[in-house]
């Protein structure tokens, strides 16, 4: 019995160790390339238990489908279109496409950052060379092109790596910026020229707008005035043409004028609710008692009548 039992352990490690050659089990978060005597055969993607020939026949390399991060980039100095430098320092995120081609021009991820290393490197010292200092470091938001750059930067690795190395480029950005101090003091320098540009062109337009609303108002000014005076003038010239007949009158008729004169004065007194104690004789209280009886005079008629 005891036997038996021995050889039944030596029959499942021997059937163990047979199976383990010939099974190989994918798991979800990977891709396994098969290699039949050095050529790759078949890839699989999907998960659970495959098979295959027992080495060194057909040899299974796994690749680990998942993105990776990728920051091991130095720190660099890099000159932009204008000439300042700036301190830059990007990242990229990626992940193993066509295991083929990356198993026979990579072998292992070790290789295949330092593929990415050297990549990187060049896309972004090409894509910040064609990019000015202002694009990076500027007082509007509206004019950094931060994202427009890390596509460029993308755009430039993406084809290469795929083709040449199976690997699928996802995404490119701006990990570290910074500006060397001798090209800050200048930076600023420059920015507060330009706002003091900006603030001298602000007050000049508003002063010349200023002048010109300024020199609208006066020429309105002496327009109206203008009209207000020839106006005046028609009036008062009518006003002393209608004057001066009554003038003629009064001068012939003395009396008349003066009777006129005390008429107004009464009207102007009992106008308004007064109390007056004056005497009835009293100019030109006296007109209260009657009007008195004038004769107008007759002109006087000339030489030749």
């Amino acid at each position: 019995m005891k036997n038996f039992w021995t050889i039944l352990s030596v029959v499942i490690v021997v059937v163990i160790l047979l199976l383990s050659l010939v099974l190989y089990q994918v798991r979800e978060t990977e891709t396994v390339i098969v290699v039949r005597f050095g050529d790759p055969v078949r890839k699989e993607e999907q998960p659970g238990l495959k098979m295959k020939f027992p080495q060194p026949i057909e040899v299974v390399h796994r690749f680990d489908s998942r993105s990776r991060l990728f920051d091991d980039t130095p720190i660099e100095e890099i000159s932009t279109a204008g000439g300042e430098s700036i301190i830059l320092k990007s990242y990229a995120v990626w992940a193993i496409a066509e295991p083929g081609v990356f198993l026979t021009v990579i072998e292992d991820v070790e290789r295949a950052e330092d593929t990415l290393y050297t990549l990187l490197r060049k896309a972004q010292n090409s894509v910040v060379g064609k990019h000015y200092f202002s694009e990076f470091v500027n007082t509007d938001p509206d004019k950094i092109q931060f994202e427009q750059i890390e596509e460029e930067i993308l755009n430039e690795i993406r084809g290469e790596a795929m083709q040449a190395y199976g690997i699928a480029i996802k995404t490119v950005g701006i990990k570290l910026l910074d500006v060397p101090k001798d090209v800050t003091a200048k930076v600023f320098e420059r920015m507060k020229a330009d706002r003091n540009r900006k603030r001298d062109s602000i007050l000049a337009e508003g002063n010349a707008k200023a002048e010109r609303i300024r020199s609208d108002a006066e020429a309105k000014q002496k327009e109206l005035l203008a009209v207000a005076t020839t106006q005046a003038q028609v009036i008062r010239g009518t006003g002393d043409a209608e004057a001066a007949k009554y003038y003629e009158m009064l001068k012939e008729d003395p009396e008349l004028a003066m009777f006129l004169r005390n008429l107004e004065a009464l009207k102007k007194i009992l106008a308004e609710r007064t109390t007056l104690v004056l005497g009835v004789e009293t100019e030109p209280i006296e007109l209260l008692k009657g009007i008195p009886d004038m004769e107008p005079k007759q002109a006087t008629s000339g030489a030749g009548d």
